[in-house]
Parts: structure tokens; C-alpha cells; sequence
């Protein structure tokens, strides 16, 4: 690792069903409480699934002028209000940077697919005149990266991938690397998710990947619990602001945790189901403690992609213990996805941010919902109850459709 540079989580901009910003998203998580309910965005009845984690409290016009907030769909002004937030936390003066060494890495699974799905709908009920002509700027997933170098002036590298549920964690790692490798000096990394539309979810409804908890909403996602019966799906987005860390320093940054190392791999098995044995989910955590250079023993806490459903479940907990053999039944871990169900792309945005926060605030949120272990589960996912921990090294997951896995792993920032 010899001349690698090193790389500081220094802002944390969130908008997530239980809280908006770095604060209110902490909030959230201490309140140990789930924003799942009802879906109220339409009419659920005619699919299986009718929970949603949705997100009540933004409103553009906060992050934008009345013009942007127009012409932005859900996910282009989720992407650039997230950006925005970690930016005033990072206290980063882009007037003073050198903006083409300022980029933007984002991930979405789904891009502008709400409002695609909402223009379809007036252009089959009032014509091709009526359509908005934004739509084809808001469509694509780029718009989450492009729409953030737009408005905050980021010059440098620039992507928006569309990896599945492990977008946030790639958009992040290829970030770090971005920095690492001396090809920018700060990233805004992240990732944006808008899926709550009828056909969209309906979608996934029809493959079966979703509770159909119903009558019980605020507990319908339970990560690794036997009665998990499906993901809830969410939105939201988060964005980290990524810097070199001296500089982060001699600016005098609160520098939340070190991005250490990152690993990416791909199970070459299925669309949907996860490789029965975990090896390429496990070989994704090999590879980025080998990256960090740290051995499994280190890691402390985990926070685990826990989708709440049947088949990832056990196959991460198997991968977990792959890779940290006789050390696993010391870690402790986190699926959070029960207070805010599964953001899609966002999930593993979210889910670094709050990996940072712990490492930071010296406390880990629970597995809420967790109330019995499911077959194949057996580790400590501090069940329900947050727990204090002055954690040094710890490690943050996602698994996608298409087989693809990613994790990152973060160090505590001990000032030197």
C-alpha cells in the first residue's frame, strides 16, 4: 500500500423514511423504531405486497431553486439535495477547490423509473403533446451524477452505476479508489433510489421478493429472523463526501471514519438467488480487508446487507463466517433494514453512512424486529436494542440481483 493515499469520510448527506440529513437520520436510528407502513404513493390492493418504507419529509424546494425543483424528478432531486447536505456538513467551499479534482460516483438500480412510469401514463391517457420534456434527462441513472457536477460545480470523475442493490457500496468503493489513486482530491459518493411507482413495484411483487406482512407493517422487515418473509421496498438516497485525508485535516474536517479498502465480486449463478454457498459473497469481504491490508480478526461490526429475506439471509451469515472463521461468533452485526426497508441502490449508501456515524458516535444500531433467530442464522445481530461500542474496524455489505456483491471496510478516525 505504499503511496496510496488515504481517504476521509468528512460530510454525510442522507433522505431516508426515517430521517433527513446526518442528524435526523441518527435520530432515527436511535429511536429503534421502523418507518414501514401502509404504501399511500397509490393503490397497492391489486398486488401481493402492500408495505412500503416511504419518505415523508422532503420536499425539493429546500435544496432547489423553483426552477431545479420543476424540472428534477424524485430521484435527480434526492441525488442533488443528499449531495447538498454533505456538502454543508463537510463545511467544503467549492469556490475554493480546484473543481477538476472535485468528482461525483453515484449508484441507482432503477434511475428515473418513477417518472418514466408517470409520463407513460399521460401519454397513453393525453397524448404525445402532454409528455414532459424532461423526461428524457430524468430517465437515465447518470442523471444522479450529472445533476450533482451541474449543480454543485464537480468537474472531476464522474459515473452513476447501476449495480442492483450493491450500487451505493460500488459508487462509494470507486470513489475511495478515485481518491486513493490520486484521480481527485474529493468525491461525492453515494447513491439515489425513487422506485415507489405502481408498475415497479408491482414488478417485484410478482417474482415474490416481497412481505406480504400486510396487516403488521412496522414489523413486515426483520433481517434474519425465522419469520422474515420477503423485503419491504423503500427510497432515499445518501451521498458521503470523500476526501484526502491530510488535506481533510490541515482544513480542520470532522472526519466521521478512514474508507480503508473495498472488494467486488460476482456469483455468476443467478438473477435472483443468491450462490448457495456464499463463496463470491465472502471473496467480496476477502478482498477488501485484503485491500485494507487489515486481518478478519480486526473487524468489529458488520453492518450486513440483511435484505429480510429467505434466501439471502443465511447465505450472508454462511459468508460472513467463510471469512471470519473461529472470529465470527465475536462480531457483532446489524441488518438495518428493518427500520427503512430496502432503498434498492441507496441501501448501501445508506447503510455506509451509518457505518461511519457508528464508528463516530461510539454506538451500533440494532436488528430491530429480530425477536428469534431463522434457521442458518446464528450470529449476534444485536437484536432490537443498540448497543455502545468503541469499535475500531468495521465492514458494510451489499448483495444485488445479477449475483453481484460488494463490500467496503471503514476505520475510526484516531487523529493521526
Amino acid at each position: 500500500m505504499t503511496g496510496r493515499r488515504r481517504v476521509a469520510v468528512t460530510g454525510i448527506g442522507a433522505v431516508t423514511p426515517i430521517g433527513t440529513g446526518r442528524d435526523g437520520l441518527w435520530a432515527g436510528l436511535r429511536r429503534e423504531k421502523s418507518a414501514v407502513a401502509t404504501l399511500t404513493r397509490f393503490d397497492p390492493a391489486m398486488w401481493r405486497s402492500h408495505t412500503a418504507a416511504e419518505v415523508n419529509d422532503f420536499h425539493a424546494g429546500d435544496y432547489l431553486d423553483a426552477k431545479k425543483s420543476k424540472r428534477l424528478d424524485r430521484f435527480g432531486a434526492f441525488s442533488v439535495a443528499a449531495a447538498s447536505m454533505a456538502m454543508d456538513d463537510a463545511r467544503l467551499d467549492l469556490a475554493k477547490e480546484d473543481r477538476e479534482r472535485v468528482g461525483a460516483m453515484m449508484g441507482s438500480a432503477l434511475g428515473g423509473i418513477r417518472f418514466a412510469e408517470d409520463q407513460l401514463m399521460v401519454f397513453l391517457t393525453e397524448g404525445s403533446k402532454s409528455v414532459d420534456p424532461s423526461l428524457a434527462l430524468n430517465v437515465f441513472g447518470g442523471a444522479a451524477s450529472c445533476n450533482i457536477a451541474i449543480e454543485l460545480g464537480a468537474m472531476g470523475p464522474n459515473s452513476t452505476n447501476a449495480m442492483s442493490c450493491a450500487s451505493g457500496t460500488i459508487a462509494i468503493g470507486d470513489a475511495f479508489r478515485c481518491i486513493r489513486d490520486d484521480y481527485a482530491d474529493v468525491m461525492f459518493a453515494g447513491a439515489a433510489e425513487a422506485p415507489l411507482a405502481q408498475l415497479c413495484f408491482g414488478a417485484f411483487s410478482i417474482i415474490r421478493a416481497m412481505s406480504t406482512r400486510n396487516d403488521d407493517p412496522a414489523t413486515a422487515s426483520r433481517p434474519f429472523d425465522k419469520d422474515r418473509d420477503g423485503f419491504v421496498m423503500g427510497e432515499g438516497a445518501a451521498v458521503l463526501i470523500l476526501e484526502e485525508l491530510e488535506r481533510a485535516m490541515a482544513r480542520g474536517a470532522h472526519i466521521y471514519a478512514e474508507i480503508i479498502g473495498f472488494g467486488s465480486s460476482n456469483d455468476a449463478h443467478h438473477m435472483t438467488a443468491p450462490r448457495p454457498d456464499g463463496s463470491q459473497a465472502a471473496r467480496s469481504m476477502r478482498l477488501a480487508l485484503k485491500d485494507a491490508g487489515i486481518a478478519p480478526s480486526e473487524i468489529a461490526y458488520v453492518n450486513a446487507h440483511g435484505s429480510s429475506t429467505p434466501l439471502n439471509d443465511p447465505t450472508e451469515t454462511s459468508a460472513i463466517k467463510q471469512v471470519f472463521a473461529a472470529h465470527a461468533p465475536k462480531l457483532q452485526v446489524s441488518g438495518t433494514k428493518g427500520y427503512y426497508g430496502h432503498a434498492l441502490g441507496a441501501s448501501g449508501a445508506i447503510e455506509l453512512a451509518i457505518t461511519a456515524l457508528a464508528l463516530d458516535r461510539k454506538w451500533l444500531p440494532p436488528t430491530i424486529n429480530h425477536h428469534a433467530p431463522a434457521d442458518g442464522c446464528d450470529l449476534d445481530y444485536i437484536p432490537n436494542v443498540g448497543r455502545d461500542a468503541d469499535v475500531e474496524f468495521a465492514l458494510s455489505n451489499s448483495f444485488g440481483f445479477g449475483g453481484i456483491n460488494a463490500a467496503v471496510a471503514l476505520k475510526r478516525h484516531d487523529g493521526v
